[in-house]
């Protein structure tokens, strides 16, 4: 074992070796075999290619030397084609504090079977007053970002649960097909991360729909790890133990406090809104006095308790408009 791997435990070591035919003895020819395909890329900047960084990248393609390289061109590109997503990358941005409380995305405290850390989003507590769509993709990435440091999960990977109880035709509108684009680039073909499982609940048929406009732009591999419940949440709890799921997906623990993953990333920040008014949302963020008083729980809305700056512009009219019309 090398100093790389030394944040794994005996069992996700040996997973490493089994399933991603990651072996210590190459471990840093494997590394230098992708960073050397760097200079193939002059019109990407890499700002960064240090061991443990590239590793990420390694693991989410099962050491295979080229995918791995072309998935971390793939993360750095889509960085550059976006810069204004990336402006402010931080908790504390505005937009992304607030989709961050009301828990996009939320973690739940136990792991599955299988050692995959479980996200969680409730969709219908997305206010669309206060922050954007992109704002939540933005805090989804940003908290991918802080866990995928984590080498356990970068051998065990996530699964992702979405709650779609009260999620309104009119939300729905909202996702636009240059919106549902953008986050199939950042999640599915921009981010080292494992998704084990994609697992839809409550969806209404509108969903429905708009999977059915999007399935044709993911990846086989995506396809087959996407789960349509419906209001079956027993077919859920074939998958991932009721034990370990909060109350609104059937589960045996109580029901999820939204706050809970935003105040590990805000820390002490999570109870200060004073930067959070609609006036703010385009002024960056200040350091100010932090009002540390505490703040009740929030609950889900759950039924059950090589680029340039990156612009929409006229051009780009026809992904801009709804895939679901209220007209």
């Amino acid at each position: 074992m090398t100093h790389l791997q030394a944040g794994l435990s005996p069992e996700t070591l040996e997973k490493a070796r089994l399933e991603l035919n990651e072996n210590p003895d190459t471990l840093h020819q494997d590394i230098q075999e992708v960073r050397d395909m760097v200079i193939t890329r002059p019109d990407i900047g890499f700002l960064r290619t240090d061991d443990a960084f590239i590793l990420r990248f390694l693991r989410a393609r099962k050491f295979q030397h080229f995918e791995a390289f072309r998935l971390l061109a793939q993360y750095f590109e889509y960085r550059q084609q976006n810069l204004d997503m990336f402006k402010s990358f931080k908790a504390t941005d505005p937009g992304i504090k607030q989709a961050l409380k009301d828990g996009f995305p939320g973690g739940l405290a136990n792991l599955d079977h299988y050692g995959r850390k479980i996200l969680v989003l409730f969709a219908a507590n997305w206010d669309q007053s206060r922050y954007t769509l992109v704002d939540i993709l933005r805090a989804i990435l940003l908290s991918l970002e802080a866990m995928i440091e984590d080498p356990e999960l970068q051998v065990n990977g996530f699964v992702l649960i979405i709650d779609w109880s009260n999620f309104t035709f009119k939300q729905a509108s909202k996702l636009t097909p240059s919106m549902l684009r953008l986050a199939i680039e950042g999640l599915q073909d921009s981010f080292p991360a494992r998704f084990g499982g994609i697992h839809f609940v409550n969806q209404p048929w509108y969903i429905h729909a708009l999977y059915t406009v999007i399935r044709p732009f993911l990846k086989e591999k995506t396809r087959k790890r996407i789960f349509l419940h419906g209001n079956n949440l027993n077919s859920l709890h074939q998958l991932i133990h009721p034990e370990i799921l909060p109350s609104e997906f059937g589960g045996m623990l109580p029901p999820y406090d939204m706050g809970t993953w935003a105040r590990t990333l805000l820390d002490h920040e999570y109870d200060d809104d004073s930067e959070c008014n609609a006036d703010s949302y385009n002024t960056p963020a200040k350091d100010i006095e932090k009002d540390l008083s505490p703040k009740s729980m929030k609950r889900s809305q759950s039924v059950v308790d090589p680029g340039v700056l990156k612009h929409m512009d006229k051009n780009e009219e026809d992904n801009m408009q709804p895939l679901l019309s209220l007209d």
